[in-house]
């Protein structure tokens, strides 16, 4: 029976394990501490990803690893990937962990994308808000993810602040100034790539976030198809680039009708999360698929579905039970503010449908904040 190593141990590990129980496989989950919730459904080996005893014995009892963290560090997937056959590449991981490289190389393959450049001391933080222009962000390059490591520049007199919070990471994760996009919309795509370099990508997907993470996702996005073939093409040109192999999400910013690429996770993704119920395989069995080098299942999508993600605490399970279509997942964590702790998928035949649904939903557990921006999109 094979074993799948898997490097992080969060909810994407645990939903990676059971889809693939059906398939036969089993799970071994690496991560840094004993509660991570992967653990309750896969053996857990708790170890620094640094440490190479830790690794060599993850070597040991598998036969291909994955990831669902980005942040494992590259040099350790490098000298796991001298033991054990490692899906994604090392590269890919690499060039996903530094914002610099990774927009670099979006510039490269010719993937439009707004301006941007490294900083590592405050006088290169003046002179590139004076050419790129206020408002702007700095970010570090490393380490940050929903909406962490991110100071929002909105005049020049901000300035000041933002080297206060972000300067003293400037020589150790490195820092990136980028021209504030005012984007009308949020999209992704969600898509996976074969060892035998088969591409597929389910339909384009509208992402909506508050402070930074993602609260709702809708497919398809209503979308042209110029854009949406523009879309696909951009994350085909970035697979081939890095060889890459799995599932992974490439998220795009909507002006004006035109697309530019803001970042790639090389991991299943929270805005895939509806292919569960919505799509004929999901994201999550198509990256095993994908890794241990089997026949990828279709992407199609069966009617039209949203993602509601649950953020710091569970509401209440009933109502979203209580619809036809509605699916609940639980991750089994304890409540924190900003952790993700479950999400819900919705599916219907018709967009009316599921705007019924969620409009029942978000009067019932008090979030119609949330639902509402879906629902204008559906109706």
């Amino acid at each position: 029976m094979t074993t799948v190593g898997i490097l992080g141990g969060g909810q994407l590990a645990r939903m990676l394990a059971l889809s693939g129980a059906s398939l036969g496989l089993r799970f071994l989950v690496m991560d840094t501490v004993a509660d991570a919730c992967a653990g309750q459904f896969a053996p857990l080996l708790v170890g620094d990803f640094r440490d190479e005893r830790a690794l060599a014995e993850f070597a040991a009892k598998i036969d291909v690893a994955t990831f669902d963290f980005e942040n494992v560090p590259a040099e350790s997937a490098e000298w796991l990937a001298q033991r054990a056959p490692v899906f994604p590449n090392p590269r890919a991981l690499a060039v996903a962990q530094d914002r610099l490289v990774e927009k670099s190389l979006f510039r490269e393959l010719g993937i439009p994308v707004g301006e941007f450049a490294a900083v590592s001391s405050r006088g290169e933080l003046d002179a590139q808000v004076a050419l790129i222009g206020a408002p702007c962000i700095l970010k570090t390059r490393r380490l940050g993810y929903d909406g962490k490591g991110q100071f929002r520049i909105r005049t020049r007199a901000d300035v000041d602040a933002a080297w206060e919070a972000l300067g003293p990471q400037a020589q150790t994760v490195g820092l990136i100034v980028e021209a504030f996009i005012p984007f009308q919309r949020e999209v992704s795509v969600v898509a996976v790539r074969g060892r035998d370099g088969e591409f597929r990508a389910w339909p384009l997907t509208e992402n909506w976030h508050v402070d930074g993470v993602l609260s709702a996702s809708l497919a398809p996005a209503p979308a042209d198809a110029a854009l949406t073939d523009a879309a696909f093409a951009h994350a085909k040109k970035l697979a081939e680039a890095l060889d890459y192999v799995g599932v992974f999400a490439l998220e795009l910013f909507v002006k004006d009708g035109r697309l530019l690429a803001n970042e790639m996770a090389p991991r299943v993704h929270n805005s895939g999360h509806w292919t569960f119920e919505g799509a004929e395989t999901s994201q999550f069995e198509n990256h095993l698929r994908a890794v241990l080098g089997l026949p990828l299942g279709s992407t199609r999508m069966l009617g039209h579905a949203c993602m509601l993600n649950w953020i710091g605490e569970l509401p209440s399970r009933d109502a979203v039970l209580a619809e036809a279509s509605g699916h609940w997942h639980d991750y089994g964590k304890l409540p924190r503010a900003g952790r993700k702790v479950g999400h819900a998928t919705l599916r219907a035949d018709s967009a009316v449908e599921l705007a019924g649904a969620l409009r029942r939903i978000g009067v019932a557990l008090g979030r119609m904040a949330q639902v509402a921006p879906v629902m204008d999109r559906l109706l």
